[in-house]
């Protein structure tokens, strides 16, 4: 008899030699470096605007309950956060899966087979009936029940490494729901203000259209009555029609930004019944050191961020492939060539099974699966980093608009008063009887000219006030999606 060290030996030798001869892994690249922003953001904003972060229903702070009904049925029955929802669930089921794959698993199955030995065959003596030898042939009826066991022992991590990049995939899909949440909200908000803007514009140009009416009564009545000619009122005509096709055009625009509005609420009712509503004044606020924050702030720079995590786990799984998979599987089975047998002790049978896979030569395929993850992952980390430098972008652009557009409004604002002086002097002749109605609605034209413009600067302000908010992130913070 062999001695069992001198079997050891072979074994433990092949064993070895299996080892030393798996698939060598390749250099592989170093990942990109992740940018970073610096401590503090310099941005130029009025002092009233500075010191805050927008809040998460930022919107609230213009105090109308228009808004908040509009957003709140965007946010309710928009087609894109559904689209996004069902990929979150997605997600979350492929991870489960991902982490079932990496427990025991264990299944019961039975079989019953009717089956003619073939006399020819390995199994020829079954063909023959022959009781003294327990053959009973050539039919049988077989059956076989039991256990099944498995566990993939993932010593390398593997499998942990995949359920992690999954994580990964769950976190960065509820950053883009919070994107597509904070889009949606701006949007609603500022095609809102675009129809309040073009509800007062329109107010503003009715009572220019009256004024001009009346100097065009007038004119035609002095050239009734011979005293002016039909040239003089030619340039107020032109006028007054313009003001008509301006009056149109505003409520063109109207009707668009409420059908807009329509299609992105659900709810055509609430967007066609938009009551008038005084232009709100702005509330952005830009905080001191926003630097690191912008990081947390962004919902999109955080999906840019999880999706770098779950290429870096898939990077690790790759590299995890290069190694021995090690796994146990056991069986409690009973079997039996006869169904009159299946049940009795004897057709019993167990075992336990340890094994061990390899990869010896495959042509290159891991290494090749180890290029194309890393260079997925060196792509997600250089998109982060583009991102993070258009967020920055994004908020400089946003605070330098809002703040020229604030020192317009100002400058505007003092145009205003020097016009509504005009405007109150015209008044009190009229009053004194030193001048015509006519003349007294031609002094107004100027001051109803200035409050279009100041109408129209106020929205623009206001678009520039929820561009700011959006580029802050709207609200939003990491780990709050």
């Amino acid at each position: 008899m062999i001695p069992s060290r001198f079997l050891l030996a072979p074994v433990t030798a092949a064993i070895m030699l299996t080892l030393s001869a798996c698939a060598p892994m390749h250099h592989d690249d170093a990942p990109l470096a992740q940018k970073t922003l610096p401590q503090r953001l310099e941005t130029q904003l009025p002092p009233e605007l500075a010191h805050g972060w927008p809040g998460s229903d930022w919107w609230r702070s213009y105090h109308d309950s228009q808004i908040d009904q509009l957003v709140a049925h965007a946010l309710k029955d928009s087609p894109d956060l559904a689209i996004v929802q069902q990929r979150i669930k997605l997600a979350q089921a492929q991870t489960r899966m991902q982490e079932a794959n990496d427990g025991p698993q264990m299944d019961f199955s039975a079989n019953v087979e009717r089956q003619k030995m073939s006399a020819e065959g390995v199994m020829g003596p079954f063909a023959l009936t022959d009781p003294a030898a327990g053959t009973t042939g050539p039919y049988y009826t077989n059956g076989n029940f039991g256990l099944t066991a498995g566990w993939d022992l993932d010593l390398w991590g593997k499998n942990r490494a995949q359920v992690e990049a999954r994580v990964g995939v769950i976190r960065a899909k509820q950053a883009e729901l919070a994107q597509v949440q904070q889009m949606i909200s701006a949007n609603v908000v500022r095609l809102y203000w675009d129809v309040q803007t073009l509800l007062a514009l329109k107010e503003v140009k009715q009572q220019t259209l009256a004024a001009q009416k009346k100097i065009v009564n007038v004119e035609a009545l002095l050239y009734e009555n011979g005293i002016n000619s039909s040239v003089d009122d030619v340039e107020i005509n032109i006028d007054y029609v313009k003001t008509q096709q301006q009056l149109d055009d505003i409520d063109g625009r109207i009707n668009i930004a409420k059908a807009q509005l329509a299609a992105m609420t659900g709810n055509a009712r609430a967007a066609s019944n938009i009551k008038r509503a005084p232009l709100a004044q702005v509330h952005s606020r830009v905080p001191d050191q926003m630097g690191y924050g912008l990081l947390a702030r962004r919902p999109d720079l955080q999906e840019a961020h999880w999706y770098i995590e779950s290429s870096l786990s898939q990077v690790d799984a790759a590299k995890a492939a290069f190694y021995p998979d090690v796994n146990l599987s056991a069986f409690l089975q009973n079997d039996a060539l006869h169904l009159s047998d299946l049940f009795r002790g004897s057709a019993q049978q167990m075992g336990i099974v340890a094994g061990l896979t390899l990869p010896v030569f495959d042509s290159g395929r891991l290494n090749a699966n180890l290029d194309i993850v890393r260079a997925e992952s060196n792509l997600s980390i250089a998109s982060y980093n583009k991102a993070v430098v258009d967020a920055v972008n994004d908020v400089e652009k946003a605070a330098s608009q809002l703040n020229a557009v604030a020192a317009e409004n100002q400058h505007q604002l003092t145009v205003l008063k020097g016009t509504q002086k005009l405007k109150a002097l015209a008044q009190a002749r009229f009053n004194a009887g030193l001048i015509s109605g006519a003349r007294l609605s031609a002094a107004t034209l100027p001051d109803l000219s200035e409050q279009a413009k100041a109408i129209q600067l106020h929205g623009k302000w206001l678009n520039a006030d929820v561009q700011l908010i959006s580029a802050l992130g709207g609200g939003y913070q990491a780990g709050k999606a």
